[in-house]
């Protein structure tokens, strides 16, 4: 049976503020669990105007308060902003708030421009592996699943607080080669088809093919994140869509624009009709454009030089920290 979950991304519309945004979140969340949906994650992204939360593990922390049922988490945590061990201790006191309703989706990328990920101290997305590993380590140490060995690097530095549990674990994933290295590291994954603008079915499948038993899951777990406009008609969702429309558009005339009304957005649309970008946004199954111009995607698949290095040394060969993308 397939579940509905909802991922909020705390966006920014008409007049509101980005505070309203974060605000509005937590009233979505409510009416999610009221409606049954399984799961309610929130995002991170920094510098953007249109969106309001740089930090979902805050906006999770209010969550928890103001939900009894839902399964709560982040879709995702951008790791490599950030210490393995930190985000570790984040979610297992998220897990101690809400025991057994925790998610923690982590993802390669900045979710910001290069600029801003050297203003948050990132290490860049080729530590991604590495932390990732730790990461692993920390909570099945935490939870007390399997303990860090005496020849461990993170030998004797525990993620508090401790407790019988620990947050599932997903990587989110925008392509079949990631999909498929989360099968093989034994965790769940997501596929964010509305940022990678490509049927999620063969990230899926390579998943799934490639998934092997392990401490967080005995079987695989997918998932596809799509975007769905909801309206009387046809015309009048696509009308609704106009912003993102609009937003992607700019994107890929090299402008970092967002659209806080239908209105402003149909009316950039229309000054640019003679655009040749606009022809990429506008096939019948409005796909934006393509995968390696999405919004924000360029800059983000650029690899920016580290800010830092870590002191850690390499992480053991295991399951978890030998996997190689390709």
């Amino acid at each position: 049976m397939a579940l509905l979950s909802v991922l909020d991304l705390s966006p920014v519309t008409g007049d509101a503020t980005q505070a309203q945004a974060v605000r509005e979140s937590i009233e979505v969340a409510k009416a999610a669990e009221r409606l049954g949906y399984h799961r309610f994650w929130v995002a991170e992204h920094h510098n953007i105007g249109g969106l309001g939360s740089p930090a979902p593990e805050i906006l999770i922390a209010a969550l928890t308060q103001a939900t009894s049922r839902i399964r709560l988490g982040s879709g995702g945590v951008m790791l490599v902003n950030y210490s393995p061990l930190k985000v570790a201790e984040v979610f297992m006191e998220l897990e101690a708030l809400a025991p057994g309703r925790i998610d923690l989706g982590v993802g390669r990328a900045l979710g910001t421009d290069p600029r801003t990920g050297g203003a948050l101290r990132s290490s860049g997305s080729e530590a991604f592996e590495h932390y990732f590993a730790l990461l692993a380590s920390w909570l099945l140490d935490a939870s007390g699943k399997v303990p860090i060995g005496p020849e461990h690097p993170a030998h004797e530095i525990r993620a508090n607080p401790s407790g019988p549990s620990h947050p599932q674990l997903f990587m989110l994933c925008s392509s079949a080669e990631s999909a498929a290295w989360a099968g093989a590291s034994g965790v769940g994954m997501v596929f964010a088809e509305f940022i990678a603008r490509a049927e999620g079915g063969p990230a899926v499948a390579a998943y799934r093919a490639s998934f092997r038993p392990g401490p967080f899951l005995e079987q695989p777990w997918a998932g596809v994140a799509t975007a769905a406009l909801a309206a009387d008609t046809a015309e009048d969702a696509r009308r609704l869509d106009a912003p993102r429309r609009a937003s992607q558009l700019a994107t890929s005339l090299g402008q970092r624009q967002r659209f806080r009304t239908v209105e402003a957005a149909e009316t950039f649309l229309a000054e640019h009709a003679g655009s040749p970008a606009l022809a990429g946004i506008e096939p019948a199954a409005w796909r934006a454009i393509r995968p390696s111009s999405g919004p924000g995607w360029r800059r983000r698949r650029r690899r920016p030089a580290p800010t830092r290095s870590s002191s850690w040394p390499p992480a053991p060969a295991s399951r978890l920290g030998s996997a190689r993308w390709s």
